[in-house]
């Protein structure tokens, strides 16, 4: 079986989970900026797709070249194997990226690499005349970084956070990259209670469920490969039995989703069921602050409210503070809180043990983390 050059993409600040997570998987990884290589075949490039937690995407690298002009762009893009990627009716979109680069003209770039690919194709399949392209999807990047050429073509389509159980969402949702992202780094144990008071949609404790689970994020939906005549299905279908048969069911989970919004909590539940994760949550309508609780060594992972959020700042500092008086009475329970507010430490009322810079979408956010002395 073939053998393919391969990344992982990501948000910036989720480069090295996702390196952990493919080291876990058994694959040599490079971490690079916003993407982590590996190789592998199109069983490995299924089975990424299938347990990835915090990857955007996995995509082909096709091949990577230097070209500063679009005549040298178009004859090495023409060069490459495209009748071994793409059928004669591929539907083939180009986006594009260029940084840095003589060929900035973002537009040009991915017309030419359109144009290069259509005329390599039209030679091989005999063609006259435009391409059909009525066929299954190949969706390919041309990016240009200080003129260095990267063409990929993504196997995922929709991006690996649609896991498929969100029925309905919250007015500033939480994508599940970043939820499975928050839970990761809590270094949570599935021995301990798991609490989320501001869930939302519930994203974060339904992540944190199908993690204590070991359920598979990408078992419930499909991926561009699945459709490609050079893919073999009955690839996916074992690998989905075989994720199946990995699910825990014996293991017993304290998990909790809090949330003020009456509405909010009901679309929590809803989501968790859809996930195969209802029995695992309790969630219920309560304010932050009027949560207690007499367990100990818990991990706590909110997404409160903040500016952008909310545009009403002394609310959520309000917020803010009345977390952080409920909080300090709970000394063994490690708090994991993400605010874009750089004024959350001042209203909490205690500086973070650490803090870590990560983006939610293009909003630069930080998690607060606050370690717990653990009793044994």
């Amino acid at each position: 079986m073939k053998t393919f050059n391969l990344m992982a993409t990501m948000g910036s600040g989720m480069e090295a989970l996702v390196a952990k997570e493919l080291k876990e998987m058994g694959y040599a990884t490079q971490t690079e900026n916003g993407r982590v290589r590996f190789s592998g075949d199109m069983t490995d490039i299924y089975r990424t797709n299938l347990w990835l937690r915090v990857a955007d995407r996995i995509k082909i690298v096709i091949a990577e070249f230097d070209a500063k002009t679009f005549d040298q762009l178009f004859e090495q893009t023409k060069a490459l194997p495209w009748d071994e990627y793409l059928p004669y009716d591929a539907e083939f979109p180009v986006n594009g990226r260029s940084k840095n680069s003589i060929l900035h003209s973002v537009p040009t770039v991915q017309a030419i690499t359109k144009k290069a690919v259509a005329t390599k194709l039209a030679d091989v399949y005999h063609v006259r005349g435009a391409l059909p392209e009525t066929g299954n999807l190949f969706t390919l990047e041309t990016a240009i970084d200080k003129d260095h050429v990267m063409i990929t073509l993504d196997t995922t389509g929709a991006s690996l956070f649609k896991r498929g159980y969100r029925t309905e969402k919250g007015g500033a949702p939480l994508k599940e990259t970043m939820a499975a992202a928050l839970v990761k780094l809590a270094h949570w144990f599935t021995d301990n209670p798991f609490v989320d008071p501001t869930a939302g949609s519930g994203t974060i404790p339904i992540e944190a469920a199908m993690i204590g689970r070991n359920m598979a994020p990408g078992l419930n939906r499909e991926f561009d490969i699945s459709n490609w005549d050079w893919f073999d299905p009955e690839i996916g279908r074992q690998l989905k039995r075989e994720a199946r048969a990995m699910i825990d069911f014996d293991v017993e989970l304290d998990i909790a989703g809090y949330d003020i919004d009456p509405e909010m909590v009901e679309i929590a539940k809803a989501n968790a069921e859809a996930a195969g994760v209802a029995e695992d949550i309790h969630f219920e309508c309560l304010p932050a602050k009027d949560w207690r609780t007499d367990k100990i060594n818990g991990v706590l992972v909110a997404n409160p409210p903040y500016g952008e959020r909310l545009d009403d700042e002394a609310t959520v500092r309000k917020l803010y503070a009345e977390m952080g008086y409920v909080y300090r009475q709970m000394p063994t329970w490690s708090k994991y809180i993400l605010t874009s507010d750089e004024g959350f430490e001042d209203a909490y009322g205690q500086r973070a043990t650490k803090k870590r810079k990560l983006y939610n979408g293009a909003l630069k956010v930080d998690l607060y983390q606050y370690w717990g002395k653990k009793i044994r």
